[in-house]
């Protein structure tokens, strides 16, 4: 076998309660005033349009997305990382959310996520041991810190 393709979701998706609603809220005005009373007007607009911004983002639902792991490198929806660009590859069955972490060679985008939602993690790693070396990868900071806060 030299391709798998299957679909799973863009990233976690978690409910929100009213409560995170009013906490989002009750932080994003408190430090809004914050910059208020220090003068800083813009930074209090800025931090009300990004909260306003990242609230709407959170409620969005993800959209299923193909995944195909190929000869020729890895598809996410349609957008191909050649192997050539990606550095090393770790398949994370740990927790409850199994997903493989690629790490790419670009800057702006050192990893790369996918989901596994119903494909067996060894018959991937059959078709990415053949081109990748295997190198255990944590998900970014950021990234634990956005899912704990329910984003």
């Amino acid at each position: 076998m030299d391709k798998i393709s299957w679909k799973a979701h863009e990233y976690l998706h978690q409910e929100k309660t009213t409560d995170w609603y009013w906490i989002v809220a009750i932080v994003t005005i408190s430090i809004a005033l914050i910059s208020i009373i220090l003068n800083n007007i813009i930074f209090a607009i800025l931090i009300i349009v990004a909260s306003f911004t990242l609230t709407l983002f959170s409620s969005i639902k993800p959209k299923l997305i193909d995944i195909e792991v190929g000869p020729m490198g890895v598809t996410l929806n349609n957008i191909r990382y050649p192997y050539n660009n990606l550095e090393s590859f770790w398949i994370e069955t740990r927790d409850r959310h199994p997903r493989i972490i690629f790490k790419s060679k670009k800057i702006f985008m050192p990893f790369i996520v996918a989901f596994l939602d119903s494909v067996d993690p060894e018959a991937i790693h059959q078709i990415l041991i053949n081109h990748l070396p295997e190198q255990e990868h944590l998900e970014p900071f950021f990234e634990k810190l956005l899912i704990y806060l329910g984003f």
